[in-house]
């Protein structure tokens, strides 16, 4: 009994000698104001749009031509209909019937150099878009071919879902590759 008396006094000194080094971390930053809704738009296009760019400059150049199955795309053709989807939004956002099919054939990707161009061009293009648009633009009811009109923050945000599932599909071409895509590394 005397040694656990012992045990708990060494025991309580200990945690009272610790506690004020606890008391002394640095406060935590307030989180800044909440973004405008064009400003969370862009954020997510941005986001999905860095992580396409740093695919296409990143995966093994003498693999473009991979498919996981045989009915699947190609890398490039998939990272090709990701990317030029988001001139579903762009295009519409001008007032102009989008410049790709879902399947584009008419663009001629051979290199690293030219893959990063194309994609970078596509977000850039729908950033700058996003951006003209602002708040009260991004309300603006427009016909995307659909049943009804449709917002364009959420034909925005249509297709950044639509290139986080093309994402998605090109992580398992890593993968299945025996390599770790770029958002999967540890950070430095």
């Amino acid at each position: 009994m005397k040694r656990f008396s012992r045990f708990a006094l060494v025991w309580m000194a200990v945690c009272f000698a610790v506690a004020p080094l606890r008391a002394q971390e640095a406060p935590k930053k307030a989180p800044g104001p909440a973004p405008s809704p064009s400003e969370a738009v862009l954020e997510q296009w941005n986001d999905i749009g860095r992580k396409l760019i740093a695919m296409a400059g990143d995966f093994p150049e003498d693999k473009f031509s991979f498919k996981p199955q045989a009915d699947s795309r190609t890398f490039v053709a998939n990272i090709v209909h990701a990317s030029a989807s988001m001139y579903y939004f762009t295009d519409i956002a001008q007032g102009k019937k989008p410049r790709y099919a879902d399947d584009p054939k008419d663009i001629s990707v051979k290199t690293r150099a030219e893959l990063v161009a194309f994609v970078k061009k596509c977000v850039e293009d729908g950033a700058a878009e996003i951006k003209a648009k602002g708040d009260k633009g991004l309300t603006e009811a427009v016909n995307d071919g659909g049943p009804h009109l449709d917002r364009l923050y959420d034909l925005a945000y249509g297709l950044i879902e639509h290139s986080g599932e093309h994402y998605g599909q090109l992580v398992v071409y890593y993968r299945a590759n025996g390599l770790v895509p770029p958002e999967s590394r540890p950070k430095k």
